[in-house]
């Protein structure tokens, strides 16, 4: 009997696992509690790593699905919006941001080194990989180390994300608005012609109070499918030039960036850039929450409050 009972508890480690990864040639599926989440995609066919789309827990989907997929109605702008995506616009004067292929203009790609582990887990699961940030030559730049930390909860979806930039070779990340860490929420969750309103840590709401200001965290919420939810990026106090700016637009676009002071203050004598030497890194620690309800009733001040004791 026992040799028996063994075969069958290990066969139900996986099954019983909240978090759980199913990894293909250029993506990896993530599941949590037994309903799809998101998929990292990483292959030759983006010119950078994206995850997309992004559900809540009871499986609305967030997120735009152009350009990846074309949807009846929807807006085909940007189309270097990927779902959540991290990349710069201006490293070297190549740019990682609007780097789709056919585009004008010098630019860089994002491109996987290495999946370095893939852990699935009952409260959480993560993936590990490296990447290479190459400029249009095929150079590297910059390498990235990658951590990304999803928890299972009944409720909400909530994320972790953990980026080291090293420079491969000099790297200046360049003062512009056009980046950083960013999502591209669905058309009816927009402030302008949606339902969206963005509100931040100081309580300042609407995208003339929350663009270009820096804030520890913003919260997006609107009506998807009848439902009021929101999501919200939160700024932990050991990433680089924490509280980080918002390049958080009306028409979807929701992103942290801590690099386009110029921009952000209308004001060419602030200079947001950053310069590494070969070896020197710097940081970028976010927090996503995918929640019902608003930004009240989601408790976002009070998560912020325990996300930023967390020790990295």
């Amino acid at each position: 009997m026992k040799t028996a009972v063994v075969p069958l508890v290990l066969l139900c480690l996986p099954l019983c696992a909240q978090v759980q990864f199913q990894q293909a040639a250029d993506h990896i599926d993530i599941t949590i509690d037994g309903k799809a989440f998101a998929a990292f995609h990483y292959g030759e066919a983006a010119p950078k790593p994206y995850l997309a789309p992004l559900r809540t827990a009871s499986g609305i989907i967030v997120t735009r699905g152009f350009p990846m997929e074309k949807i009846e109605g929807e807006t085909r702008d940007h189309p270097h919006h990927r779902g959540l995506w991290f990349t710069h616009g201006d490293v070297n004067r190549i740019d990682f941001w609007a780097n789709e292929p056919g585009a004008k203009g010098r630019k860089g790609k994002v491109k996987l080194e290495k999946i370095l582990s893939v852990k699935g887990g009952k409260k959480e699961g993560s993936i590990r990989a490296s990447f290479l940030w190459v400029d249009d030559a095929g150079e590297p730049l910059v390498r990235e180390l990658r951590t990304m930390t999803f928890y299972a909860d009944p409720a909400l979806r909530v994320f972790d994300f953990d980026a080291t930039l090293t420079a491969v070779k000099k790297a200046v990340f360049g003062d512009t608005k056009e980046g950083f860490f960013a999502i591209r929420l669905r058309d009816a969750m927009r402030e302008r012609g949606g339902t969206g309103r963005m509100i931040n840590a100081e309580g300042k709401s609407g995208m003339r109070e929350v663009w270009g200001k820096a804030s520890p965290w913003v919260d997006y919420s609107g009506t998807l499918d009848g439902q009021k939810l929101g999501v919200a990026i939160l700024d932990h106090p050991k990433s680089f030039r924490h509280p980080t700016y918002w390049h958080a637009r009306d028409y979807g676009l929701f992103a942290a960036n801590a690099f386009g002071l110029h921009d952000f203050y209308n004001d060419k004598t602030k200079d947001g850039s950053c310069t590494l030497e070969p070896g020197q890194s710097i940081r970028f620690l976010y927090r996503v929450i995918i929640h019902p309800g608003d930004t009240e009733s989601a408790g976002i001040a009070k998560r912020f409050a325990e996300f930023s004791k967390k020790k990295f």
